[in-house]
C-alpha cells in the first residue's frame, strides 16, 4: 500500500513497501547513514550486506505477513527507511522488533512519525501482531519522544548495549502492545 503526505516543511512525502529494484538504493542509503548518525547500529561501511542479500531480504519481506520493509521518498530519492521482523516460530511469530533510519538532511520534518504511524496501523491491520518492540539509545531523547508520543512505553534496559569510540552506550527496551478492534 502507498501512501501520500506532507512534511513538515510541506515536501510531498511517499510511503511504499520496497521492491527487489530498491535493492541498490537501499545499500547505498544505508551505507550513507552509516556516517551521519551514532544511534543505529553501524558505522561508515560496517552495514555487511551485500546486493544479493539485500534482495532475499526484500523477497522474504514481501512474502511475509509479518515483515516490512518500508521507504521513505522526497523527490523520488530515499529519505528514509523502516524494517520490521518478527520470528518464524509461532510462538513468538506474534511480536516483532522494528528499527527507523532517516538521512540526516530530512531529520525533523516527520518522517519518522509517518513511518511509524504506517507501521502501527499495518501491524493491526495483520490480526497477527499483537506487540510491537524497539531499542533505543537512552541518550536518544527526540526519537525517545517520538516512541512515547505513539504510546511506547520504556521496559527495561540493556547495558552496554552498543560500544562506540570506547563508550559504552546503554539502550532502553520499549514496547507497544496491539490490540485489534472488531472487524
Amino acid at each position: 500500500m502507498i501512501q501520500y503526505r506532507t512534511l513538515k516543511n510541506n515536501l510531498p512525502l511517499t510511503i511504499r513497501s520496497a521492491e527487489r529494484s530498491d535493492a541498490e538504493q537501499i545499500l547505498a542509503f544505508f551505507n550513507e547513514i552509516g556516517g551521519e548518525s551514532e544511534n543505529i547500529p553501524f558505522g561508515p561501511g560496517e552495514f555487511g550486506i551485500n546486493i544479493d542479500e539485500k534482495i532475499t531480504f526484500i523477497d522474504q519481506s514481501i512474502a511475509s505477513p509479518t515483515q516490512l520493509v518500508l521507504i521513505a521518498e522526497v523527490s523520488d530519492e530515499i529519505a528514509g527507511m523502516l524494517t520490521f521482523n518478527t520470528s518464524k516460530r509461532p510462538r513468538l511469530q506474534h511480536a516483532g522488533e522494528f528499527g527507523i533510519s532517516v538521512r540526516r538532511k530530512y531529520w525533523h520534518i516527520g518522517i519518522g512519525s509517518h513511518l511509524l504511524a504506517y507501521l502501527i496501523d499495518w501491524a493491526k491491520q495483520t490480526r497477527t501482531i499483537r506487540k510491537i518492540n524497539l531499542r533505543v539509545r537512552v541518550d536518544n531523547d527526540a526519537a525517545i519522544s517520538l516512541y512515547e508520543k505513539y504510546g511506547f512505553t520504556k521496559e527495561g534496559m540493556i547495558t552496554r548495549d552498543m560500544s562506540i569510540h570506547g563508550e559504552f552506550i546503554d539502550a532502553y527496551l520499549m514496547g507497544l502492545p496491539i490490540d485489534h478492534s472488531a472487524p
